[in-house]
């Protein structure tokens, strides 16, 4: 009989415990979170990280994380100053600095970040032209963050960076800039090349110069061509009015009319010779 009492204490005592453990509730805040806890549906204070015990029926804990978080902007369609529409999206860095405001001055501070960025985004972009946007390009990420930096305080987040991940444009658009980029390249190259040939315009005009103020640089000129070409044939232009180059050994000038004169005996010449020399008979007929 005291076996059986004993068991039925000890049942009692367990089920008086589990209806104890189901009043409460045990909720874990970890490293990068805080948590605000709520009696009556009052915020009566913040808890730090750790394990936390409470009464299930009053009180309650909502987490907050407190980490930096990047959040995506997906493209927005925008249109400039000067009426060309165009597509960024945005990479966005933001963290809860203030998780009191960030529950309770606002329903969902997320979708509200969201709304203050697409706002500057729209702020920024319709106070530039086109031209502009492209050249300043990295400009629009800080300006965005500028203008929506205090709509964001406001409600507990603080904006860290906003950077531009994709800007698009129309298809018409994008062949017209395409257009415009290859009659820019085209022009520089068409300026590339009359710098050219003007620099090898203004070389031909100090050389002639330099000849014409010292003849004898034809002749020092000859003579590289002479002693750096390989071959057996030579042939020398003379501009007039300059002497000719007389060789080693050689004691007609070479490119004179001297030198032009044929050292080959003339077929009437050979054949005399030979008639000469086969008594008085030509070649043919012995």
């Amino acid at each position: 009989m005291p076996d059986l009492v004993t068991i039925a204490v000890a049942v009692v005592a367990v089920l008086a415990l589990l209806g104890v453990r189901s009043l409460f509730d045990r909720v874990t805040v970890y490293e990068f979170q805080t948590g605000l806890r709520y009696r009556n549906g009052r915020f009566v204070g913040m808890v730090g990280p750790g394990r936390h015990w409470i009464y299930r029926a009053s009180t309650s804990i909502r987490i907050v994380d407190a980490r930096i978080s990047v959040e995506s902007v997906p493209g927005q369609e925008v249109v400039t100053s000067d009426g060309v529409s165009v597509r960024i999206s945005l990479a966005v860095q933001q963290k809860v600095i203030d998780p009191v405001a960030a529950m309770h001055e606002v329903d969902d501070y997320h979708g509200a970040v969201y709304s203050a960025i697409q706002v500057a985004l729209r702020e920024t972009v319709g106070a530039q032209t086109i031209d502009d946007l492209l050249q300043k390009r990295d400009a629009i990420g800080p300006e965005v963050l500028q203008r929506s930096a205090e709509a964001a305080r406001a409600i507990g987040v603080e904006l860290i960076a906003v950077a531009v991940r994709d800007l698009m444009f129309p298809g018409p658009m994008k062949k017209l800039f395409a257009q415009v980029v290859e009659a820019r390249q085209q022009g520089l190259a068409t300026l590339e090349r009359a710098r050219g040939e003007t620099a090898a315009l203004r070389s031909l005009a100090n050389a002639a110069r330099m000849v014409e103020a010292n003849p004898s640089l034809v002749q020092l000129r000859m003579l590289q061509q002479l002693e750096s070409n390989s071959g057996n044939t030579v042939v020398l232009g003379m501009p007039s009015g300059v002497a000719p180059v007389i060789l080693p050994g050689s004691t007609t000038p070479r490119g004179s009319a001297g030198a032009s004169r044929r050292t080959t005996p003339d077929v009437s010449e050979a054949e005399e010779s030979d008639t000469t020399r086969s008594g008085g008979l030509p070649r043919s007929s012995l």
